[in-house]
């Protein structure tokens, strides 16, 4: 038996170190470590409720307005404020222009950059690859850069400021548009469209939202190999067998992505099984987070999250990992952009999971394709947005009580709970996406989603750092400083 260590991993947001043992060229096991302690859910405590719209964006630059909306939410439910319509479509559209520059920015400078590398460069698509996605040269990964950049612009109107937000309000958007700004965000949008239908898919987003089934995106496939930075995708998935690397847990959290003004979400919120192929209602009652394997304190064994504990216990024997295991009625599970189209009904992805699972190959997959959705979602929003109309409701925080704040960042669910008491927190607790798929073992033994996934990797003779490992980590899209607060 080998033990390997890899890690530190460049190209991800924040701390990660992986710990295998190997045998016989493959992971028998694997442990997930957060290196890295920052405590923002003790720094909230005995502050004003209304400080978390200041410090929880502070959790991650990356995804700042999914940790602001899921603050707001919970202090929304807190105060009982009902948010006006026109503050749901801009909360929708600010949160949909962060998730979908991080989806570009995973494929482009994350993902598909370990295709370009040595190990490689037998294959029949390495040139190509290389020519596309080799970091700072790659001629798309240079257009990739500069349409990022005048993407987030949106959200100079929409929201003052990118990264920490601070337009995002319990009662709705402090930021109205009025109808010129309107008609440039419109343009922006547009804009940015034809980036992803010239570089990206080489095809009109409808086009790519009509695929219906592993059958239909591979006749597609076949018109044009060469045409797109999906099909190149697709290519290569075929080619390494992605498919069949990084399986994951089968049962997939999503909250619900983009609240509509008339009620339910654009993507679903629910549990996707997919043994069942079945979406059941979300118990909330039922999560809790086991610190069985954290330098945390566990007292009292898993705690859900409004009467959670984060306390670091530094030298607690046994311990790997600063991040907690969240669980549901005690079930490892997998969210992000894949658990979001699957609950979401999303044809092409539930025929995909049906027949491999979640693995590389999917997770990139759902991504590309939630790219293509939402953009045409943000269209119809800015349409729908009322000139005149108020975008925030005035709140009243009570002294006591509590609140739940849900959303659906990049990466996946994102829940914030908060506790009032004489009208100062008295509790905060976050769990992010990053903290359920990069879960260690729990008091069960069970691993992490990641940690399971890594699992019958394999590992050439020689590698140090295995690139199989690296596409199986990266495919979740790690974020390892909302892991750890």
């Amino acid at each position: 038996m080998e033990r390997l260590v890899v890690g530190p991993f460049n190209r991800v947001e924040g701390d990660l170190e992986v710990n295998l043992e190997v045998a016989s060229g493959r992971v028998c096991s694997a442990r997930v470590n957060a290196t890295m302690y920052r405590g923002l859910e003790q720094i909230l405590l005995h502050r004003h409720p209304l400080d978390a719209l200041v410090y929880a964006p502070r959790v991650c630059g990356i995804c700042s307005v999914s940790q602001s909306v899921a603050a707001s939410r919970a202090l929304a439910d807190l105060a009982g404020v009902t948010v006006p319509a026109n503050g749901m479509l801009a909360m929708n559209l600010m949160l949909a222009t962060e998730n979908l520059a991080d989806h570009l920015t995973h494929f482009y400078l994350f993902f598909m950059p370990d295709f370009t590398r040595e190990i490689y460069a037998g294959r029949p698509w390495h040139t190509d690859a290389t020519a596309r996605f080799s970091p700072t040269h790659g001629k798309h990964h240079r257009l990739a850069i500069a349409a990022r950049q005048r993407w987030f612009t949106l959200m100079g109107t929409l929201g003052g400021k990118w990264p920490h937000t601070e337009s995002v309000q319990p009662g709705g958007s402090s930021r109205a548009i009025d109808a010129a700004e309107r008609v440039r965000l419109l343009g922006r949008v547009r804009e940015f469209r034809c980036f992803l239908e010239q570089t990206l898919y080489a095809a009109p987003l409808e086009d790519v939202v009509a695929l219906d089934s592993e059958v239909a995106l591979w006749r597609w496939h076949a018109q044009a190999p060469q045409a797109g930075d999906l099909r190149c995708f697709l290519t290569i998935a075929q080619d390494a067998a992605l498919d069949q690397m990084g399986p994951g847990p089968g049962t997939y959290l999503s909250y619900g992505a983009y609240p509509q003004p008339e009620g339910g979400f654009c993507f679903a919120q629910g549990v996707w099984r997919s043994a069942q192929g079945r979406l059941d209602a979300l118990d909330l009652a039922a999560i809790s987070e086991d610190a069985t394997s954290a330098w945390l304190v566990d007292q009292g064994g898993a705690r859900h999250p409004a009467n959670g504990l984060t306390a670091p216990a530094p030298d607690k024997v046994g311990a790997y990992t600063w991040n907690k295991a969240p669980r549901l009625a005690g079930a490892v599970l997998e969210t992000g952009a894949i658990a979001r189209q699957l609950a979401g009904a999303q044809p092409l992805v539930r025929d995909a999971v049906a027949r491999c699972g979640a693995t590389v190959y999917t997770r990139v997959l759902a991504r590309l394709v939630e790219l293509a959705r939402v953009v045409p979602l943000m269209e119809d929003w800015l349409q729908s947005l009322e000139i005149g109309a108020p975008y925030w409701a005035s709140a009243h925080l009570p002294d006591q009580g509590a609140g739940v704040g849900l959303t659906e960042a990049a990466r996946g669910s994102l829940g914030h709970w908060v506790s009032v008491r004489d009208g100062r927190i008295d509790n905060y607790q976050i769990v992010a996406p990053t903290s359920w798929n990069f879960s260690p073992r729990d008091i069960a033994g069970q691993p992490g989603a990641v940690e399971k996934a890594l699992e019958g990797a394999p590992v050439l003779q020689g590698e140090t750092t295995p690139v199989a490992v690296q596409h199986i980590v990266r495919s979740f899209d790690p974020c390892m400083v909302c892991t750890v607060h």
